[in-house]
């Protein structure tokens, strides 16, 4: 799907405050309801918008310490490794990485103990390599989609 610069306004605005109304979005972008209601219909269609939810702080709700798990699964039990975190409750997110580890999981917990069991619970599958997270410079950032971020040079000393 082709963006245009309308399409990159609701998302960003979106991903601020999902719970904007329709008119409001219109007024923040100055299209009409009905058209922000379309956009909004053709970025979920298109895989572009996949969801809606509530960002809620784990300390909040009794899981206090975060940690990041690297995993080094054995090959042919990469797939099911996978499954095995998605059931368990306290992995936030898994992704499948380069480098030594297969996987890196963010799990929050109640305390070292639960911490324990979750590495327990992935054991059967894995090594790991296990993390404490003491603070987040920040958690969650909105997705500029890529024709509205500049272009950068990486090279030192590189001019724009």
């Amino acid at each position: 799907m082709e963006l245009d610069s309308k399409d990159c306004e609701l998302i960003a605005r979106l991903q601020t405050n999902a719970r904007t109304s329709f008119a409001e979005l219109g007024r923040q972008v100055r299209l009409s309801t009905p058209a922000v209601i379309e956009r909004i219909q053709k970025l979920e269609e298109a895989g572009v918008i996949l969801g809606y939810h509530a960002q809620v702080n784990p300390a909040a709700v009794g899981l206090p310490v975060h940690a990041i798990v690297r995993i080094t699964v054995d090959g042919g039990r990469i797939a099911g490794f996978a499954e095995q975190a998605r059931r368990i409750p306290e992995v936030l997110c898994c992704h499948r990485i380069t480098g030594p580890e297969s996987y890196l999981v963010e799990v929050s917990v109640r305390d070292t103990q639960h911490l324990e069991d979750v590495i327990d619970a992935m054991m059967p599958y894995t090594a790991t390599n296990t993390s404490l997270v003491l603070c987040s410079a920040f958690d969650w950032k909105t997705v500029t989609p890529a024709q509205v971020l500049p272009r950068r040079s990486l090279r030192k000393g590189a001019r724009h």
